[in-house]
């Protein structure tokens, strides 16, 4: 049997509540049926490595086939193509004009900042929660369990910031 490597598998860690434990979850792209569960970010990933290994050990007993590593893609031209309604692009099109920038930068600007506000929250089973949560050390006034709208975001974030 060829030995895997198992680093080579798409390993996804996240810290969430999983059936009323606080912990972190490991889950693997290529095989769906797996997760396992750690107190630490590295102890999830690890058991996850391990996992792989210990499936392709079953699966090779067993005469089946391992799924392979889904492939890396990195070629993202950075072009895309968007519809939006006309009266959206009107709108944006004055903002661009009325700060001096192509519509283009505007919207590169607009979703990378919305990409941020996005790293700042996570999924939980039904509703987003605030990674940024200072929890009982009281170090932000940003609300728990709530999507912060993205006109309240920077007063939200220069508050949050400013309690740090």
């Amino acid at each position: 049997m060829t030995k895997i490597d198992a680093t080579s598998y798409s390993i996804t860690v996240r810290y969430g509540n999983f059936d009323g434990e606080i912990c972190f979850e490991a889950t693997v792209k290529e095989l769906p049926d797996l997760a396992e569960y750690a107190d630490s970010w590295h102890e999830a990933y690890e058991l996850a490595l391990d996992a792989i290994e210990t499936t392709a050990a079953i699966f090779a007993e067993q005469g089946r086939v391992m799924p392979q590593p889904a492939p890396n893609v990195d070629d993202y031209s950075g072009r895309v193509t968007l519809r939006v309604p006309r009266t959206l692009h009107r709108s944006l099109a004055r903002m661009a004009e009325e700060e001096g920038i192509s519509l283009n930068q505007l919207m590169v600007s607009a979703l990378a900042a919305f990409r941020g506000f996005c790293a700042g929250m996570t999924e939980s089973d039904d509703e987003w929660r605030n990674v940024f949560d200072a929890g009982a050390s009281g170090r932000t006034s940003v609300p728990v369990n709530n999507v912060v709208s993205i006109s309240r975001r920077k007063t939200y974030g220069t508050q949050a910031a400013a309690n740090w």
